[in-house]
């Protein structure tokens, strides 16, 4: 079962709701949440920027092609990423943007590409992005309280966060697609938290411990919630990175995730371990696997 939390009695630390929290986090690895201060509303505004972004000529898109970089900013053209190894790759578009500190030099704070249209594009995701930050943060700290963890362990480990923003597009299923064909393959997030917004359509798919495929949707301006390798890892284990998928179907379908990941330098290994993982080096190394254009082999 997936907990349906809300976000206010969250952060208003409601035992009964950091209990439900706790099950989400160390059982299913996911859960959904509503009542976080962006709106229905909202959230389809998010979704028709994107959408109108998708919608323009692949000549414009191509402007801002990711592919010309180091790094993940910008367009992704459909099979451009490939998350599981053994199938094909993913057949989706996507629009990447995040956390800007050009001063380090590192791929994962680049410089963002925007493109000239539409209109407004820039500031409706720039705006937004900056407030599902502020809502992650606050499930974080509610994470933090339900595994034992001080409230506030994780606020001074976000001050320059590797968050990447990301719109997807998926087209209806061809009818060429075969066994081997997903929107996005089986996989597990490879960051700590991810704030998954979508336009309700269904396609998302988590693997139970009864390896069943389970349907996981959420009507916009309610968020689906689930945790990558690196909180996994980061907590010892007690919150859990659970395999999910995009099969496809016949309708087309929107889907906004913020991987919400902390600065480059954090110390990811297991808390009180006494090792080092470097959050930076953790995500680099699968960004590397994924992106086609940045595979070295």
């Amino acid at each position: 079962m997936i907990p349906r939390l809300d976000a206010a009695k969250i952060a208003a630390r409601d035992a009964e709701t950091l209990a439900a929290l706790k099950i989400g986090a160390e059982e299913s690895g996911f859960l959904t949440v509503f009542n976080t201060g962006i709106s229905p509303a909202r959230m389809r505004f998010v979704l028709a920027a994107y959408r109108a972004f998708f919608d323009l000529p692949e000549a414009e898109k191509r402007a801002v092609d990711m592919a010309a970089t180091g790094s993940n900013r910008g367009w992704g053209a459909s099979q451009s990423e490939q998350v599981d190894p053994e199938a094909n790759p993913d057949y989706k578009q996507v629009f990447d943007c995040g956390f800007e500190a050009p001063d380090t030099g590192l791929s994962v704070y680049a410089v963002n590409l925007w493109p000239e249209r539409p209109e407004g594009f820039r500031q409706v995701i720039e705006a937004y992005y900056r407030d599902a930050m502020a809502v992650a943060m606050d499930l974080l700290r509610g994470i933090a309280e339900a595994i034992g963890e001080d409230r506030g362990f994780f606020d001074d480990k976000f001050a320059r966060p590797m968050a990447l923003l990301r719109g997807n597009y998926y087209p209806p299923r061809p009818g060429w697609a075969g066994e081997k064909d997903f929107g996005i393959g089986a996989h597990t997030d490879y960051g700590c938290l991810t704030l998954l917004g979508t336009d309700g359509v269904p396609g998302l798919e988590v693997l139970t411990p009864e390896d069943d495929w389970l349907p996981v949707r959420a009507d916009p301006g309610e968020f689906i919630i689930n945790f990558g390798e690196m909180l996994e890892i980061w907590t010892g284990g007690r919150v859990k990175a659970t395999l999910h998928r995009v099969r496809g179907s016949a309708e087309e379908r929107i889907s906004v995730p913020l991987f919400f990941n902390p600065d480059w330098e954090t110390n990811v290994a297991p808390i009180g371990s006494g090792e080092a993982v470097s959050a930076g080096a953790h995500l680099e190394r699968r960004f590397s696997e994924t992106y086609l254009h940045l595979k070295t082999g």
